[in-house]
């Protein structure tokens, strides 16, 4: 499948290295061939902690094949400057969506579904069951 139709996956943190470590996790497990687009958006611009719509938006830019776009958060203020962008309108690519899942474990299914070329639905359902994941 080629890459250009691949549902984009943009992993928001308040630490940048814990958005890239996700976001290489996500990948490394997604195995062999196309990969979806994945693009960390951790911190703020001078590298601190925080959550920054400007890096949210550049992230959400570089995946956007035209496949639509899943974003995953971490913590409170990252889902609210998330919803915050997708409200202006203009602000993120059409098709951009806020997915409800564990960040890691949303993540990677996420990536892993996207990369099998499922649709945009298909992989925030995909996210989304990771809340039912056991580990007793």
């Amino acid at each position: 499948m080629a890459d250009e139709r691949l549902v984009g996956v943009v992993l928001v943190s308040h630490s940048g290295p814990v958005a890239e470590a996700v976001a290489a996790l996500a990948t490394g497990l997604a195995g062999g061939g196309a990969t979806a687009p994945v693009a960390a958006a951790g911190g703020t611009a001078d590298g601190g902690l925080g959550t920054s719509a400007e890096l949210i938006s550049a992230a959400a830019s570089r995946v956007d094949r035209g496949a639509g776009i899943a974003v995953l958060t971490d913590l409170g203020s990252a889902v609210l400057t998330v919803k915050a962008l997708i409200a202006e309108g203009d602000e993120l690519p059409d098709g951009t969506r806020l997915v409800d899942a564990p960040f890691v474990e949303g993540a990677v299914a996420a990536v892993v579904t996207a990369s099998a070329g499922g649709d945009l639905a298909t992989v925030e359902a995909a996210a989304a069951e990771a809340y039912t994941y056991r580990k007793v």
